[in-house]
């Protein structure tokens, strides 16, 4: 391994640790609260909405892969890293600015945010699987795509879930069948609804709108950029030296 690739290795095993905790009494009591409204919400509605996110996120990944660039190939993991970098911040930036944007244009500019932000961040995450080297006309590399996104905004017991599946994708893949209706919409927008919907709530209040917007937007880039480079690193780095942590 190189100087560069002992580092990331060191960053990797870091994250590693951070994606296998327990959930701790504040998570696990905010995971009930969020759990005790779902159940108040209409059957209807919650079918309404997984539906809406479903055909919102098809379409994304569908447009997204036809304007995407090829693989990079044969290049370093310092290199394709520092691809990556330039990504994650030229996105944070795009994120920010509309957030502030539709922040600052009151509650139905705001609502207008949340499919552009799905869309920011699915461009972003096919953006890096192709420097580091895979495929996204490939579906079960989509698939992966939306592992990550789920990782990164899910609570923590849903993360311990999702992340022994994307340690262990390699097996866990082969098994997958060749048919996107059988993702769980129902978890992967339940999960990201429950997570954002506080950040992004405030966003919506008059004069504080665009500066929250603009925060936590750049900061959910910034989390979904961190994620996917992890996920990816576990890939790209020799399997045999990953190890995945039992919970403690």
């Amino acid at each position: 391994m190189t100087t560069y690739e002992q580092q990331a290795y060191i960053q990797l095993e870091f994250w590693q640790h951070r994606m296998q905790k327990k959930p701790s009494l504040g998570n696990r009591i905010a995971k009930r609260l969020q759990t005790k409204l779902n159940n108040i919400i209409p059957e209807k509605v919650h079918a309404a909405i997984t539906t809406a996110i479903e055909k919102m996120i098809k379409g994304v990944l569908f447009g997204a892969k036809h304007v995407t660039k090829a693989p990079l190939a044969d290049a370093s993991l310092q290199m394709r890293e520092a691809y990556v970098k330039e990504q994650i911040e030229f996105y944070k930036r795009t994120a920010s600015v509309e957030g502030a944007v539709t922040g600052a244009g009151g509650i139905l500019m705001g609502l207008a945010d949340f499919p552009i932000l799905i869309g920011i961040k699915i461009k972003l995450l096919f953006e890096i699987a192709a420097l580091y080297g895979y495929d996204v006309h490939d579906y079960k590399e989509r698939l992966y795509i939306l592992y990550i996104f789920q990782l990164a905004f899910s609570s923590q017991q849903e993360r311990n879930v999702v992340y022994q599946k994307i340690a262990a994708w390699q097996g866990y893949s082969q098994g997958l069948p060749d048919d996107e209706q059988e993702f769980d919409w129902r978890t992967f927008q339940q999960e990201y609804r429950d997570y954002i919907d506080l950040a992004k709530m405030a966003q919506l209040i008059p004069f504080i709108g665009a500066a929250v917007g603009a925060v936590v937007n750049y900061r959910l880039l910034n989390q979904l950029g961190e994620t996917a480079m992890n996920c990816y690193r576990m890939r790209k780095i020799s399997p045999l030296k990953i190890l995945t942590y039992p919970t403690p």
